[in-house]
């Protein structure tokens, strides 16, 4: 089958309704958002029912796509309350969800029955591996398949030529690696009674470990030969921008980024650069190959464990591990995102402490990276301040340029 080369969707994750509002704003074509039940993220802020209906009306106003995930591995009790959720989602009409993220059989059919006019895609915790599943799925009316983060580009080059044409395949380019087969963890489980198949992972693969050696219980011996242990489960994180031909030439219908609990800032960066990637290969492929370098320093800027590229190109190794430490590369500080004006000031939710006189960037959809100078900063009674030290306080500040909706406010953090 000759596959003409078709301009990928980007997909986008957003915790709640305002990395919604960026994610749409900064180039997304689709977003995936979770409720406060049934999905894999239990621990992010996740969307009330009236937040969601008001982000999927948001971002089809926009001509985007939201899809919902409910990709949990139900148990008995689960049932009764997802056919219920899918109820309610069915209720919201022409703002109802595009697609459901589903990965297990029982919530598939629940699904088909209470809400037959939404989309099903099937999430990655389903194991999808190969292309005899994802003709299974397509066959049972799933419209799209999240390849399973162990297939090498070549393999989902095979797997694009042996499904229908209008099957699609969505998988992951930028984010959160799991050192569990397509994320199906029982680490979580078993240090802490959490599942990481109900949403309520511990990310118990970034701890540190020693061994213990059966006949001397007690005595803990390093991995390594150094005092700090080794972080033998923690990968580095998922980066694609820089192959943005070879995932199209695969015939990935959807690039996945991950990071439903990550900031605006992270959902800002990583979503424009990847729209500027993508628009640029289908623009002039020249064009992309000179920017290549621009990508990566740009999508750096957002937190980060360091990157690799995972599966796509062979068996990870040694060197796409880090053995010495667990905590993110963290370039940049979110301090928070203009929200309105009021008489030349412009208003914003502090997001992190920062000082009048300091030096911060600007960024917003569709341009570089601005250098300005806080000249001023106001509480709402418009009383000045020197700093902006309690989150979450509303501010007004000066910047000396105009600011817009959706612009956002980052500093550099010294090495």
């Amino acid at each position: 089958m000759n596959i003409e080369k078709r301009k990928p969707e980007l997909l986008i994750p957003a915790g709640d309704l305002e990395t919604l509002k960026i994610a749409v704003m900064y180039g997304a074509d689709a977003i995936y958002i979770g409720g406060d039940m049934y999905g894999l993220r239990a621990k992010a802020r996740n969307f009330s029912m009236n937040d969601m209906r008001k982000g999927i009306a948001f971002a089809h106003d926009y001509g985007k796509k939201v899809y919902v995930t409910s990709n949990i591995t139900a148990h008995n009790r689960d049932l009764a309350g997802i056919r219920a959720y899918f109820r309610e989602l069915m209720a919201f009409g022409k703002d109802k969800p595009d697609a459901l993220i589903i990965s297990d059989p029982g919530v598939f059919m629940i699904a088909k029955e209470e809400a037959p006019d939404i989309d099903i895609h099937i999430s990655t915790q389903a194991n999808n591996t190969n292309y005899a599943t994802f003709k299974f799925w397509y066959n049972h009316g799933a419209t799209r398949v999240v390849s399973a983060r162990e297939l090498s580009l070549d393999e989902i080059a095979e797997l694009r030529q042996n499904i229908p044409e209008d099957m699609e395949i969505e998988t992951f380019v930028h984010g959160a690696m799991c050192i569990a087969y397509s994320g199906r963890c029982l680490l979580s489980n078993y240090f802490t009674g959490r599942d990481a198949n109900l949403g309520e992972c511990t990310h118990s693969c970034r701890w540190k470990y020693h061994i213990v050696e059966e006949k001397r219980p007690g005595e803990f011996l390093p991995i390594e030969e150094n005092e700090r242990g080794t972080y033998i489960f923690n990968s580095k994180d998922l980066c694609m921008v820089e192959y943005i031909p070879e995932l199209v030439n695969a015939g990935i219908n959807s690039f996945k980024v991950e990071g439903r609990m990550k900031t605006a800032l992270y959902v800002a960066t990583v979503a424009g650069t990847y729209r500027r990637a993508i628009d640029d290969y289908f623009t002039d492929p020249k064009l992309y190959e000179k920017n290549k370098p621009a990508y990566m320093e740009e999508v750096s800027k957002g937190v980060n464990r360091q990157f690799t590229t995972g599966f796509f190109f062979g068996k990870p190794n040694h060197k796409d591990q880090i053995y010495e430490k667990n905590t993110y590369e963290k370039a940049y500080t979110y301090l928070g995102t203009i929200i309105g004006v009021r008489e030349g000031m412009y208003c914003l939710e502090q997001k992190n402490k920062f000082f009048v006189g300091e030096e911060i960037e600007v960024i917003r959809p569709g341009s570089e990276a601005i250098n300005v100078t806080v000249l001023r900063i106001t509480d709402e009674d418009g009383n000045d301040m020197e700093s902006c030290p309690h989150p979450k306080q509303i501010i007004y500040i000066d910047v000396g340029i105009i600011l817009y909706p959706y612009d956002i406010l980052r500093r550099r953090e010294l090495d």
